[in-house]
């Protein structure tokens, strides 16, 4: 059976976020991870810049740490 614990899955949780983090940061960006974990407009707006980038990694990590937080507009 290929189930995660609670514990398993935060931790691949932060690791998307730290993978936004350091493709942000390739383009001069700083993200405070705490921050971004806490506080929604924040996210939001690094999530819009990551989403507005021409490296197309950047995007598709974005969209997957917007499921993460639940800021997906769904």
């Amino acid at each position: 059976m290929n189930v995660l614990s609670h514990s398993e899955s935060k931790a691949l949780g932060l690791v998307e976020i730290v993978d936004l983090k350091w493709l942000l940061a390739g383009e001069g960006v700083h993200v405070n991870v705490d921050r971004l974990r806490a506080d929604p407009v924040y996210a939001r707006r690094v999530l819009d810049a990551a989403e507005a980038s021409q490296n197309p990694a950047l995007p598709a990590a974005a969209a997957r740490v917007r499921r993460l937080l639940g800021l997906d507009e769904a």
